[in-house]
């Protein structure tokens, strides 16, 4: 495996349709521009002080990753005019990758193989905001694993309501610190044989390049998508790949829905961004 010192680069899915971002939301108070943003279902430009994408790429500058690649839309020209015409960023190295048709997560990882070039990457989602401690433990990594987060953190001190922390799926650990599963939607029964603390999955990868072969070797989910979990659990049992989990204190802001907008935006302001 790689040295910790040479991860540096970043897969970041952005290729989402937005269907939740565009619903509408009667009660939730935007400013115009936010609200015309939220229209298109491109979360990653979401405007606060500035696009929401511009500070997790702030934030993974400052961990030391320095080659990034967004997994976009074919539709998602936006993204591909701001960051190479509009504020091109100077710290990290922009490149993308298309996928034509929203076809899952797993699916998504995919298309981004040529730009990973053999190489250990951080895979994390567009609409979510990691915390640099995240980004920085991800890079002590020497092999596949998941920074799994904190719910108690992620209800205390982040912008994810009690109602909706059901919807996160949680981490199963293994003895030594290995990754068993990951738990979709878990039922109260299932989150209490997990122990006092439960540690929730937030799509924040370490993969190496068996990633790609087990995305190409599962089949559908029931929502008829190709996703990362059935990747990860294809990877464990029938490749043989050991994922470390590494916990997380500190919460990941989640923006999927225009309520979502307004609960960010006090975190954000107090964040400096330097692209």
């Amino acid at each position: 495996m790689s040295d910790a010192a040479d991860v540096r680069k970043v897969v970041i899915l952005a290729a989402g349709l937005g269907k939740r971002m565009r619903q509408p939301a009667g009660d939730a108070r935007l400013a115009a521009v936010q609200a015309a943003a939220a229209d298109t279902g491109v979360k990653a430009l979401i405007p606060f002080a500035r696009p929401f994408l511009d500070y997790s790429l702030s934030t993974l500058a400052d961990a030391g990753f320095r080659q990034v690649c967004l997994v976009i839309g074919p539709q998602h020209q936006q993204i591909r005019d701001y960051y190479t015409r509009v504020c091109p960023p100077q710290r990290v190295k922009i490149s993308f990758a298309v996928q034509s048709q929203p076809r899952g997560t797993a699916d998504a990882v995919r298309v981004a193989e040529k730009f990973t070039d053999g190489e250990l990457f951080l895979m994390i989602n567009s609409d979510n905001y990691y915390p640099v401690s995240a980004c920085r433990a991800a890079r002590k990594m020497r092999g596949p694993g998941i920074i799994a987060f904190e719910r108690d953190a992620m209800l205390n001190r982040g912008n994810i309501q009690p109602e909706r922390i059901s919807g996160f799926a949680a981490v199963k650990v293994a003895p030594g610190d290995l990754l068993e599963d990951v738990l979709e939607k878990p039922s109260p029964e299932t989150l209490r044989t997990l122990g006092p603390r439960v540690w929730l999955s937030m799509n924040c990868w370490l993969f190496d390049r068996r990633i790609f072969t087990a995305c190409e070797r599962i089949g559908p989910s029931p929502r008829g998508e190709l996703e990362i979990p059935d990747a990860v659990r294809l990877a464990i049992h029938e490749i043989g790949v050991r994922f470390e989990v590494v916990r997380c204190d500190d919460p990941v802001l989640d923006l999927s829905s225009r309520r979502d907008i307004e609960s960010i935006a006090p975190f954000l302001e107090r964040l400096p961004v330097s692209l």
